[in-house]
This record gives structure tokens, sequence and C-alpha cells, in this order.
């Protein structure tokens, strides 16, 4: 089978164990494909493009970024939400906080980590690790050697199920190590196939592997994002596609089986690359309407003759949940005039206070978030 075999084990269970990347035979690049690769690349061009005219991308790509961690995650079955997140990131006393929003919060640091080390170093088994080891740390399954490989046979399939009735049993742990090294060899690889195609395989063949214990899912969806980035198909990380593969969840884990049972790298391709079409097509018309609405809240605090007013704007672009408290330190101003602003920004419809409490209070930036809440 070009994708690998399934090997019974000493122990009585079958296990797969991939063909070294890349495919052999090569993908077929039949019509369809070559289609959904060309669509999928413009798109991706012009969410590029649109980036290049944010005035200041690093400002929205935050809330993309935690955005991804909120879908990412509660594939995985946490069910914090996007508010849950900026709440947490403000640390407001008093208000209970559901207990999985940190992992999502780690999500968050392990994308930005690795982000940043991709520009020292490539993509490769050493950064992976300690991604993991951040995704994990201190958090449902750090009892599972967060940022080491798993020493033992692990297996996916309902909840609560054993070895004996799961669904996949990925490698064992000595060919787990041998397909890691040749995913690393492949990951390296930038020219032998076209990005798009080379990253669809990478991460099919990192979900097969599986190689921790915990958190592979989420692992694997970031090296997207991050070979984009490394292969320079986008300048900042705003393509995502948890939203997609949360939404064909089942398909999703179809064409991966059907990878290993079949051989259809087609298959999972040609489903890859709509993904890829579709969000970019979703990111682009975000971050337009980002672009319009930044615009157009910039000329509605011209009235107000005052800087503050406009570097706190930019700070709800980064931060779009806020307390007069944070809004103090952030703008380095008096708790008065943070509490001025606020009462400004309300009357023009920007800030809506959303606890009802006397103290403690929590403004939502809420002409931004709606463009977030469709997600």
């Amino acid at each position: 089978m070009r994708s690998g075999q399934f090997i019974k084990q000493v122990e009585g269970d079958t296990a797969f164990i991939p063909a070294a990347l890349p495919p052999n035979p090569p993908i077929n690049m039949d019509s369809e494909l070559i289609s959904l690769l060309s669509d999928a690349d413009r798109a991706l061009g012009r969410l590029d493009g649109v980036i290049s005219i944010l005035p200041n991308p690093n400002l929205f790509v935050a809330m993309y970024v935690r955005q991804e961690a909120v879908l990412s995650s509660q594939i995985e079955g946490t069910q914090s939400s996007l508010e849950d997140v900026l709440q947490f990131q403000i640390d407001v006393k008093g208000q209970e906080q559901p207990k999985d929003v940190e992992e999502v919060v780690n999500y968050v640091k392990a994308m930005q980590y690795g982000l940043q080390k991709l520009n020292e170093l490539p993509l490769c088994l050493r950064l992976i690790r300690e991604i993991h080891g951040i995704l994990l740390e201190n958090v449902r399954g750090s009892e599972k050697t967060p940022g080491e490989f798993r020493q033992r046979q692990n297996w996916i399939g309902f909840q609560g199920c054993t070895l004996a009735n799961a669904a996949f049993i990925p490698p064992p742990v000595a060919e787990m190590h041998k397909a890691l090294d040749n995913l690393e060899k492949f990951l390296h690889d930038s020219k032998s196939l076209p990005a798009l195609i080379h990253c669809g395989i990478a991460h099919a063949q990192f979900e097969t592997i599986h190689p921790f214990s915990d958190g592979n899912g989420r692992v694997g969806r970031l090296l997207i994002t991050f070979l984009l980035c490394q292969r320079e198909i986008l300048q900042k990380p705003l393509l995502y596609l948890s939203h997609y593969l949360k939404s064909h969840r089942t398909e999703y884990y179809d064409r991966l089986m059907a990878i290993r049972t079949d051989g259809d790298w087609e298959g999972w391709l040609k489903f890859f690359l709509k993904g890829v079409f579709e969000v970019s097509q979703s990111a682009t018309i975000t971050a337009r309407s980002i672009l319009d609405l930044r615009e157009k809240n910039r000329e509605q605090l011209l009235q107000l003759n005052s800087n503050n007013g406009l570097r706190l704007l930019d700070l709800l672009f980064e931060q779009p949940l806020v307390n007069i408290r944070f809004i103090e330190n952030n703008l380095e101003c008096a708790y008065v005039t943070a509490n001025k602003l606020v009462d400004q920004f309300q009357e023009l419809g920007l800030l809506k206070e959303i606890t009802g409490w006397q103290r403690n209070r929590l403004y939502r930036y809420e002409p931004y978030l709606t463009i977030f809440d469709h997600y």
C-alpha cells in the first residue's frame, strides 16, 4: 500500500506502519486536483494581499490566533468561548472561568512561540516537542509527558475504548520514531511539491503517526499554519482551518482514514484544498470588514479630538474586552481619564457594558466582536 500497511503486533493488536514520504506512486495531479490547487492558491494570494494593506496587522493577528485556539480546542472537547479567553487574559477578578480556558490560552502561547521560533530555526521535531510542551503545561493531559514523544502504544477511538476496540492504532514506538525522522526530512523539502500539497500531506502524516500521548490534533493543526508561514505563503498567520475541520469533522476523519486503508492521498488533498479555499475567502472578508470598521470608528473619534481615543481604539482591536483598570494601565493615563474615555466610547456605540455590576465592570468592543460572532 502506498501509504503504509497494517501489521499485527505480538500483543495481538493491528497497528498501522506508515510508508515514507513523499507518497509513491506520486500524487496524481488530475484536472480536479489542479483546479482546486489553483483556486486555493489564488484565495490565499488575495488574503495575503489584504494583510499587506492592514495598517497594523499585528493588532488583528491576536484576535485570529485566539479564535483559532478556541475552535481547535473545541474539536478536542473544550467548552471555552472567545470571550472566556479574553476575560482570562485581562485577569478579571470575581468572575468564574471555565476550567478548560487555560487549554485555549496555552494554544495561543504555543502558536506565538512557534511563529517566533521559526525566525531562528526551521520546523523540526525539536520545535514540535517544544510547542507540545507549552500546549499541555499545567492543563488536562499535563501528566502525559508534555514536550516528549510517547514511549508506549496509543490508539484512537470513542471515549473509554481500549486497544482491543480502537478505531485506529498508530505505529508502535520504534516505527513511530522512524516515521518521525522521515517526516522531519519531508518538512525540510520545500522543492518537490507545491506548497499546499506539501502542507496537506505533512498534516495527514503527522496525525497518522500520532506521536504524543495527548494533544496530537492541536499540534497537527498548528503545523499547517507554521508551514504556510515558513514557506512565506502568508506574511501573517491569518489562515486557520479549525472552523472548516470542525464543521466537516466526520469527513475530515474519514478522509484521513481513507489514506491509511486505501492509499487515497488525492481524496484527502482535495478535501484539504477545498478547506483552504473556503477559509481563505472567509478570512479575506473578515480582514476587509475589520479594515472598514477601523476607518469608520476612527472617523467617529475625530469629534473627540483625543489622541487617547485613537490609542484606545487600537488597543481594542488587540483586546476587545476591557475594564477601566486595564485601559488605565495600557494607555498609562489617569483612572479618571480612562473612565471618561469609556463613557465617550459607550455614547458612540463602540463599547457596551456586559456585566451589569457596579464594580469590576467589563466593556465589549461590540462592532468588532460581532465580526467574529458567526464562527
